[in-house]
C-alpha cells in the first residue's frame, strides 16, 4: 500500500474547526453570556416559495408509479441544463452549449473534483493569497506547487498577474471570498490574456456573482473576451438562493477547450460519468425553480436583506476610518485590525471582551495577517447589535 502522504503537508488545525473549538471552549465556561456570530459563511434566509413548491411536487412525483423516477443522467437533467443556459443568456449575455453544463452537488466538490482532468504532481498551480482554503488544500493534495500572488493593501486585494511565473492552473474567485473585492472587466482581462499566454487553465469561483452591482465588473469570466480558451466556470445556490443546506450547482466547461490533443469538456464528462452518479432530482427541481424569474427575485430580496446587513458593517468601518475591502458587491467585509494586532490576537479580543464571532484573516494565507472577516449573513438585529459592540474596541 502506497497512502498519499501529501495530506501530512495540509495545516494540522482547519480554519474552520480551529474557531469552532475556541468558540466552544468559551461557551462552556460562560453559559451566560449571548455570543453573536458575525462569522458566519453560511446564509440565514430561507429559500424561495417557488423552489420549495417545485420540489415538493418532485416529491410527490416519485411516489406515483406513472411519475417515478430511477437513476438519472450524470450530468444533469436536461431542464435544470436548459436553466443554467437561460440563466447565462438572459444575465451575462453569454451563450452556452448545453454540453458545456454539467449539474452537481456544488461549487466545493467540483472544484475538488475538476483536478482529476490534471496529473497530480509537477503542475504548477497560480492561487491568490488570501484566499479560501479549499484552492491550497486541494493542490497540497494532489502534490502540485502553489505560487502565491500577494493580495494586499496596497493593490486593494485585487493582484494582477505574477510576472516571470509559469503556470499551468490558476484559481480566481470573484466577487473575492473573504476580502470581498470584485475583478473589474478590465482587471479579469489581464488574467484572461496571462492564462492563454502560459497555456493554463482558469478555474473561476463565481459563488458570489449575483451581488455583484456595479456594472463595471463581470459576473461570469465568459463575459471577457476569449475566456472560454482557457476557463472553466463553476456556479452554485448556495448563496444566492439558500440552497446550502440542499447542495446545488453547476459547472461549465467549454466544448471547444482543448490542451495537448486532449478535449477537457469530453474529459470532466467521462469523469462524471464514471466517478459520480448525478445529482438528485428532487434538487435538480429547485435549480430549475430557482433561475426562474420568479425564483430569481425571491431570491434577490434575501440578497438584499444581506446587503442591508453589509450598509452597516460599512458604515461602522467608514465612521471609524478603518479600512476595508468588499460590502458593495460582495457579502463579506474585509477589514485591517485596530492597533497593530494579530488576526487571531483581534479574534480573542473579541471573543473574550465582546462575544462576537468574526474570521482571523490569516487563516486565509500569510498574507491575511492582521485583517478580519465579517460576514452579512445572519439576521439584521443580530448585526445591528454585534456592530455595537465592536464599535466600543475599534
Amino acid at each position: 500500500m502506497i497512502l498519499n502522504n501529501n495530506y501530512n503537508k495540509l495545516p494540522k488545525n482547519y480554519l474552520f474547526t480551529e474557531i469552532a473549538n475556541r468558540t466552544d471552549e468559551y461557551c462552556k465556561n460562560n453559559k451566560n453570556k449571548e455570543v453573536i456570530r458575525l462569522g458566519i459563511g453560511d446564509v440565514t434566509r430561507p429559500i424561495p416559495t417557488v423552489v420549495a413548491d417545485a420540489m415538493k411536487e418532485a416529491i410527490n412525483e416519485l411516489t406515483i408509479v406513472e411519475t417515478f423516477r430511477g437513476y438519472g443522467p450524470e450530468l444533469g437533467y436536461s431542464f435544470a441544463k436548459e436553466a443554467v443556459q437561460k440563466y447565462y443568456s438572459n444575465n451575462f449575455n453569454v451563450q452556452l452549449e448545453l454540453e458545456d453544463i454539467t449539474i452537481g452537488d456544488g461549487i466545493g466538490e467540483d472544484l475538488a473534483n475538476i483536478t482529476d482532468l490534471f496529473t497530480h504532481g509537477g503542475n504548477d498551480v497560480v492561487i491568490q493569497d488570501p484566499i479560501y482554503p479549499l484552492y491550497q488544500s486541494t493542490t497540497i493534495m494532489d502534490g502540485n506547487n502553489i505560487h502565491y500572488v500577494a493580495c494586499n493593501e496596497q493593490n486593494n486585494f485585487l493582484p494582477e498577474p505574477p510576472q516571470g511565473v509559469k503556470c499551468d492552473i490558476i484559481y480566481l474567485c470573484s466577487p473575492n471570498n473573504p476580502t470581498g473585492a470584485a475583478f473589474t472587466f478590465t482587471q479579469l482581462q489581464k488574467w484572461v490574456d496571462y492564462a492563454i499566454n502560459q497555456n493554463a487553465i482558469i478555474l473561476y469561483d463565481a459563488a458570489y456573482e449575483r451581488f455583484v452591482l456595479d456594472e463595471n465588473k463581470p459576473r461570469s469570466i465568459f463575459q471577457i473576451k476569449d475566456a472560454y480558451k482557457c476557463a472553466i466556470e463553476f456556479g452554485s445556490l448556495s448563496k444566492t438562493s439558500g440552497f446550502s443546506c440542499i447542495r446545488s450547482g453547476y459547472t461549465i466547461v467549454p466544448h471547444t477547450l482543448e490542451r495537448q490533443n486532449m478535449n477537457l469538456n469530453k474529459m470532466w464528462q467521462q469523469r462524471q460519468t464514471t466517478k459520480y452518479n448525478g445529482a438528485n432530482y428532487i434538487t435538480q427541481k429547485g435549480l430549475q425553480a430557482a433561475l426562474t424569474q420568479q425564483g430569481l427575485e425571491a431570491s434577490d430580496i434575501n440578497i438584499n436583506y444581506y446587503r442591508t446587513n453589509a450598509k452597516l458593517i460599512m458604515s461602522l468601518f467608514q465612521n471609524k476610518n478603518v479600512f476595508y475591502t468588499g460590502g458593495v458587491d460582495s457579502p463579506y467585509i474585509w477589514f485591517k485590525c485596530p492597533n497593530g494586532m494579530t488576526s487571531w490576537q483581534f479574534f480573542q479580543l473579541m471573543l473574550d471582551k465582546i462575544q462576537v464571532i468574526g474570521i482571523p484573516g490569516v487563516g486565509f494565507g500569510s498574507n491575511g495577517e492582521g485583517f478580519f472577516r465579517l460576514s452579512a449573513f445572519n439576521t439584521y438585529q443580530q448585526t445591528l447589535k454585534g456592530l455595537e459592540r465592536i464599535e466600543t474596541i475599534l
